[in-house]
């Protein structure tokens, strides 16, 4: 297993790079969506859809949603002024509030578990808020005009994806060789406090060197490690969001089209919380 995780990671490490810095904008929208689409049609399982088509029904309405978003907001006016556009700020604070929300289920898993879970309706709408502000923040960050009080589009993707990294890797580590107290036992038994908080400090680490790096000013990188200590959190819930679906369909895995990692949603649970999160309080930030 470990040595699929290794080579899987060094196929995709590479295109996500690729994807990063050297797609034009268009075509990165048209691929982040159909990313997103790939995580519908996993997430459709975890609302016990069996059939193909009633699967193919729920990833075909994402993609109408996508549709009517990206018509709405072309990727190019995202941003207005160097400031997010005030009706996509509604989305991403909705976004935060579902997080919110999300968190609660977690924390309260699996007592209330039976109040959210009946039916399929609740999933499904879960569903779209997990996945399509993802595709919008990323849409939003990656068309981030390079100015004196922004940074470029693709260095800010690389940020959001660096606190994720980090922090998982972080906490895989601290876990590992000094995990004793569980996180979320009901949720994801081999996750501990521990492992949190080493993937705390990791990604505080990481915007540091980032920030350095990427010559953010200086009288900002407290701000920028305590959102990133936000940010950080939130990660962990997008990850314990998806444990908590996965063990409510019986599966292990969100799917299988990833060698040793699994599925789409295996790859960017954390992602789909940490990337609208932190388009909300980068654009706060903007203000500072």
């Amino acid at each position: 297993m470990l040595k699929q995780r290794i080579l899987t990671s060094l196929v995709l490490a590479p295109a996500a790079l690729a994807l990063v810095f050297y797609t034009p904008l268009t075509l990165f929208s048209y691929i982040a969506a159909g990313i997103v689409l790939l995580g519908a049609w996993e997430w459709s399982a975890f609302m016990g859809l069996k059939k193909l088509p009633m699967r193919f029904g729920y990833v075909a309405f994402m993609a109408v949603l996508l549709c009517c978003l990206n018509f709405v907001w072309p990727i190019e006016q995202l941003w207005q002024n160097h400031h997010l556009a005030g009706d996509v700020n509604y989305v991403f604070t909705l976004s935060v509030a579902w997080w919110l929300v999300a968190t609660c289920l977690v924390w309260s898993y699996p007592r209330a578990a039976k109040a959210w879970n009946k039916g399929i309706v609740m999933r499904a709408i879960a569903g779209v808020l997990t996945l399509v502000p993802l595709w919008l923040a990323l849409n939003t960050l990656r068309s981030a005009e390079y100015q004196e009080s922004t940074l470029h589009g693709s260095l800010l993707i690389m940020a959001v994806l660096g606190i994720v990294w980090s922090a998982d890797i972080g906490a895989f580590f601290t876990g590992k060789n000094f995990g004793k107290h569980k996180l979320m036992p009901h949720v994801s038994p081999n996750k501990t406090i521990e492992g949190l908080a080493g993937g705390l400090v990791a990604s505080v680490i990481f915007i540091v060197c980032f920030c350095y790096f990427a010559d953010v000013p200086a009288d900002k990188w407290l701000i920028y490690g305590f959102l990133t200590v936000f940010i950080a959190l939130f990660s962990a819930i997008g990850d314990l969001l998806e444990s908590m679906f996965k063990r409510e369909a019986g599966l292990k895995d969100s799917g299988s089209c990833l060698p040793g990692h699994g599925g789409i949603l295996d790859r960017i649970d954390s992602l789909t919380a940490a990337a609208p999160i932190f388009v909300a309080c980068y654009a706060w930030a903007l203000q500072i």
